[in-house]
């Protein structure tokens, strides 16, 4: 009493997934998806882009003295993108160095700075080397500057 069809009346099987797409289907379907990705990375590439260029990423305040402990300095960029670059964020590496930096957007071609002043009075006296990373929206989002120098102790520099 077996309820199956004879071989002979059985629908011939094909090569299915399961989900009663043929494998034809599918690499139809995977091929269209992988042409799809190609161009979507292709157009998102040709979007503008800010992109920024420090003219130096070191500065050496050389040998100072306490009496003379607050240095200042100012790293100059340029916007080498074809879109504008907005600094989101310059961050010193600890509270004795203060960066300030250009708030508006950065036109392509343009310039902007970051100020970075020092306050070693009342630190100890010695060779020091400080971070600030910057945080933009160009295709380099972040770039460390770097203030280095020797503070001696007393009032006379050398």
């Amino acid at each position: 009493m077996c309820r199956h069809l004879p071989p002979a009346n059985r629908p011939a099987r094909s090569a299915t997934t399961g989900t009663g797409r043929s494998h034809t289907d599918m690499k139809k379907m995977l091929t269209m998806l992988t042409m799809l990705l190609a161009c979507m990375n292709i157009a998102y590439a040709q979007l503008p882009e800010a992109e920024i260029k420090f003219d130096k990423t070191t500065h050496d305040f050389g040998t100072f003295s306490e009496a003379d402990g607050v240095q200042k300095c100012v790293f100059t960029f340029t916007n080498t993108g074809d879109a504008p670059l907005i600094i989101n964020q310059a961050v010193a590496s600890c509270g004795c160095t203060v960066p300030s930096y250009t708030k508006s957007p950065i036109a392509p071609g343009e310039k902007g700075e970051i100020k970075v002043t020092y306050n070693g009075k009342g630190k100890f006296p010695g060779h020091f080397k400080k971070t600030i990373t910057v945080r933009t929206n160009g295709a380099t989002e972040m770039t460390r500057l770097y203030i280095e120098g020797t503070m001696k102790d007393g009032d006379a520099s050398e």
